[in-house]
């Protein structure tokens, strides 16, 4: 039975938002759930829109994160297809497209982010993908299935995660992929350079290839159509189609309407929160790739743009409007699958950041774990298609926020226990 004493509103249809009513539910919350989406679809998850779904090999109904009949059975009110154009602060509402107003006792952001742009000439040509929803999908998996038949070329802008993902998935479809880079290696800005020359390789085997050091200028085309990739450095790709998989930014112009506190562009961007998930205003929240943590843990303000972000912010901001101590220093984590390679990374290190990087196993035949350490302590690892080492890897991370020390000898060694490298209980 709904209690209509209070009403929490969540504004965001993605995986956070969705795991945020069902935990409210979950803890005993009886008042009103109402749950906001610009898409028409149901919540989803993102991973599989770039590998299992993107490739042909899951069903499109795998990436719901609850079946629909969930909502009703949980009483949570969806408003799907709606945008959620202002929130009132001082008389705690929110304003939907449509014109209907909502009031609110407690508000989470789960706006999520939205995939950049490139300025360039071209880019409204047929043939221009993003990939961020869906719907992206749901046409970029046709796309690229035409590509293969017909030995098409796509060009990728950008070497981060979904760019490679997608460049694999178009391998496997068989179409010819280029991908252009100004960095000099793939992941250069989530990995530095000491890992990229592996993830070009592993690309180049599959036939991927690669143009770093330079950008797209433009993107030429014939009748409305792509027809080529053109790089700052003068070069031509042929193109029957781009993804462009530049990054993406935090959706936070609701919050910058409403007067929240925002993080500054030039540190990652996104809605200012605590520890608990609390944006400046008490009874306002946000979770997933739109909030801009400040991570007890690590120390430092942090907005990570990542599946399980989403997956355990999302519940920990719906129990911090329920009143419940949270404190939410969960060791950053993704993962990947590109061709037959997958991996886990735990824990944050950007180039700058570390002094060192250790690899444990064997690099050659893609069976190895790394790890980047700052005076001896270890930042963040990684597990190259070795499972079941993610609980031992997240706690030497935590080991060494805390300070502890290991020996780098030792980490290499695969013979030595990760649990052996850590301070006693």
């Amino acid at each position: 039975m709904v209690d209509a004493d209070e009403t929490f509103v969540i504004v965001g249809g993605g995986l956070a938002g969705a795991k945020a009513a069902e935990t409210l539910r979950a803890e005993g919350f009886s008042g009103r759930v109402i749950l906001v989406g610009d898409e028409r679809d149901h919540p989803y998850e993102r991973p599989p829109l770039s590998k299992g779904y993107l490739a042909g090999k899951d069903p499109r109904d795998g990436v719901f994160v609850h079946e629909p009949a969930w909502y009703a059975r949980a009483d949570v009110e969806l408003h799907l297809g709606q945008s959620v154009t202002a929130v009132d602060r001082e008389h705690r509402a929110v304003r939907l497209g449509d014109g209907t107003t909502i009031h609110y006792d407690k508000l989470l952001l789960a706006t999520g982010a939205e995939p950049r742009r490139l300025d360039v000439p071209g880019t409204g040509l047929v043939g221009v993908h993003h990939l961020r929803g869906l719907a992206d999908a749901d046409r970029l998996q046709g796309v690229l299935a035409a590509l293969g038949r017909d030995n098409g070329h796509l060009v990728v802008a950008g070497a981060g995660w979904l760019g490679l993902e997608v460049a694999a998935t178009a391998r496997g479809y068989g179409a010819e992929v280029t991908v252009v880079e100004p960095a000099p290696t793939p992941l250069h800005h989530a990995l530095g350079p000491e890992l990229g020359q592996f993830f070009t390789d592993l690309h180049a085997g599959h036939g991927v290839r690669f143009a770093f050091g330079t950008r797209l200028s433009e993107i030429v085309g014939q009748d409305g159509m792509v027809l080529a990739a053109r790089t700052e450095d003068g070069e031509e790709h042929p193109a029957h189609a781009v993804l462009v998989a530049v990054g993406a930014t935090p959706r936070t112009a609701l919050a910058e309407s409403a007067g929240l506190a925002l993080v500054d562009r030039a540190h990652g961007g996104g809605v200012a929160v605590d520890a608990a998930l609390r944006t400046s205003d008490p009874d306002i929240h946000a979770a997933g790739d739109v909030a801009a943590v400040h991570h007890p843990l690590l120390g430092l303000r942090l907005r990570v743009e990542h599946w399980a972000n989403a997956l355990n912010g999302g519940p920990a901001a719906a129990r911090a409007m329920l009143g419940r101590s949270v404190s939410y220093d969960r060791v950053p984590y993704f993962f990947s699958d590109q061709y037959d390679l997958g991996l886990e990374y735990s824990g944050w290190a950007p180039p700058g950041s570390y002094d060192q990087v250790v690899l444990r196993g064997d690099a050659g035949r893609r069976r190895f774990l790394a790890f980047w350490l700052k005076d001896r302590r270890v930042l963040a690892g990684m597990n190259v298609n070795v499972w079941d080492v993610t609980a031992p890897v997240q706690a030497l991370v935590r080991a060494g926020a805390a300070g502890t020390t290991v020996d780098p000898e030792a980490l290499a060694d695969p013979s030595a226990p990760l649990e052996s490298l850590l301070p006693p209980a």
